[in-house]
């Protein structure tokens, strides 16, 4: 059965009917997992009220501390497609009616909050009053017995490897199909869907709200797509799985560290603070790859990749479409793949905490600052040189450690040394000096350094000065500043609407001064 979807696309629905779990799992040898595994129960399941075009507050799932107002577009079973006012049909989600992520409309405000616009608000942001005005003006307003309770969270991870169990299919999340559980560590299950190979897996939390018991689709009148057709996995074939794809791991990138001169600062400042939890090689490729999407030159960092035999690849792109591919090794063990993040690290010549397993605050790098360079950048630490940062016999500089940031501190960089500065450091050193902040700040805002327009924010409105340093961080100078907009300071520095606001008139004034 083909349906149509509100983006205007088509996909396949076969109902429920025509799939047989009995006569699936008899086939297969297969057992369900049973009940209380998941958060869905299946004795009380919860009834859906809401109808097309009803208004309701939900989190922006890309931007979860605003929450905005939205619209049912779509429903089915216990499910609602949403979408945030001001945004459009391409930024749609599902969520349980029972998700504590939805709230009738006067929640945020009795809460002591404000309705936020959505990320990637489509109008100006100081439109958004009236906006926010005209679309609840006579609006179908969900009434509050839509809203259900959050079923209760199991009291730990009861799943065993090759049961089976109904599942979001994440990359088509209207979609829920038969699937396995192919692996299980700590509280994180291995979802794999029967049928397909590969590429649609992922690892959740036990209480996932994107998974099911078996026949839950049936129960709530949702349609389940019936497996693929690329074979399905069995409790055989699930133990048959290596080690290393079933071991979970979590690496936190710390972008407030000293990040070397291979990586461009700015590029690893807006990273994601945490890859995984997933299998070791898939968090390795993720951490590998990101390193050379950040590189200066791509080239240069792919080069320090050492070259393996697994089946997992990084690339590099070079001039014109010419694309570099190469296989990572294979770790089986955390303590091999943590071996060869950390060589891979020296390498760059950047801080060794630029990722670690464990959030944490790199102290050497939030109290180091080279003379010649602004109080803080985008990597935390700005440049800076020591013996002990010297380039090495192959042209590539060595770690930055603890004990080269404390003989360092209070002494001026060696003459001789033949340390290679990155273009973002060399940027730094020739736009700022030792006595900027004595210096008379210039007529031309574009001319400001990162200090300077730190200064005049902070002297502007006095209630900003809690955000500047996320222009520090960010490396925010004059050019910079001159270029922000709205979005740009939403998206990548993550300010609320009203800091962005008085932003926003400050930039207009400072531009019309060099009209």
């Amino acid at each position: 059965m083909t349906s149509t979807s509100s983006r205007g696309s088509s996909y396949q629905y076969e109902l429920h009917g025509n799939f047989s779990w009995d006569k699936y799992l008899k086939e297969q040898g297969a057992v369900a997992a049973p009940d209380e595994c998941f958060k869905q129960w299946m004795d009380e399941p919860p009834v859906n009220e809401f109808s097309k075009d009803m208004k309701l507050e939900a989190c922006d799932p890309r931007n979860l501390t605003s929450i905005c107002v939205a619209t049912v577009v779509g429903l089915q079973g216990a499910r609602l497609r949403l979408r945030l006012d001001g945004s459009d049909n391409k930024n749609d989600f599902w969520r349980l009616v029972d998700s504590s992520d939805l709230h009738p409309i006067g929640y945020c405000e009795s809460h002591g909050g404000l309705l936020q616009p959505p990320l990637g608000f489509r109008m100006n942001p100081s439109c958004w009053p009236t906006f926010l005005h005209r679309t609840l003006n006579g609006a179908k307003i969900a009434p509050d017995r839509c809203f259900k309770e959050e079923p209760p969270t199991p009291r730990g991870n009861h799943f065993m490897v090759g049961q089976k169990l109904e599942a979001v299919d994440r990359k088509n999340s209207q979609l829920i199909c038969p699937a396995t559980v192919g692996g299980v560590i700590g509280d994180q299950i291995h979802v794999t869907f029967d049928g397909w190979r590969g590429a649609f897996d992922y690892w959740c939390r036990f209480d996932s709200r994107d998974i099911f018991p078996v026949g839950w689709c049936a129960l709530t009148n949702h349609p389940l797509q019936p497996p693929g057709n690329k074979g399905v996995p069995t409790y055989k074939a699930s133990k048959l799985m290596k080690e290393a794809d079933l071991m979970l791991t979590c690496v936190y990138v710390n972008t407030g560290c000293y990040c070397g001169g291979f990586l461009n600062p700015r590029k690893v400042a807006i990273l994601p603070s945490q890859i995984g939890p997933a299998g070791l090689l898939r968090v390795l490729q993720e951490v590998i790859q990101s390193c050379i999407d950040c590189a200066f030159q791509e080239r240069q960092v792919y080069n320090l990749v050492k070259e393996g035999s697994s089946k997992v690849t990084v690339t590099a792109t070079l001039g014109g479409n010419k694309t570099l591919t190469k296989r990572l090794v294979g770790v089986e063990r955390v303590s091999s793949f943590w071996s060869f993040l950390e060589r891979f690290v020296e390498e760059l010549g950047a801080c060794e905490n630029l990722f670690s397993s464990q959030p944490t605050t790199c102290v050497k790098c939030s109290r180091y600052r080279h003379p010649s360079l602004p109080a803080t950048s985008a990597s935390g630490a700005a440049s800076h040189t020591s013996e002990d940062d010297s380039v090495d016999g192959r042209g590539v500089k060595r770690r930055w450690s603890t004990e080269s940031a404390d003989s360092m501190r209070g002494s001026k960089p060696p003459k001789s040394n033949p340390r290679r500065f990155s273009t973002f450091e060399a940027e730094a050193s020739s736009t700022t000096g030792d006595n900027h902040n004595t210096s008379p700040r210039s007529s031309d805002p574009t001319l400001w350094s990162i200090e300077e327009i730190v200064q005049h924010i902070s002297e502007t409105d006095s209630g900003l000065g809690a955000h500047v340093e996320l222009f520090r961080k960010h490396e925010i100078d004059g050019k910079a500043f001159m270029l922000l907009n709205s979005e740009m300071m939403m998206k990548y520095m993550g300010l609320k609407l009203g800091p962005v606001l008085k932003l926003c008139n400050i930039i207009e004034k400072l531009r019309s001064r060099v009209k």
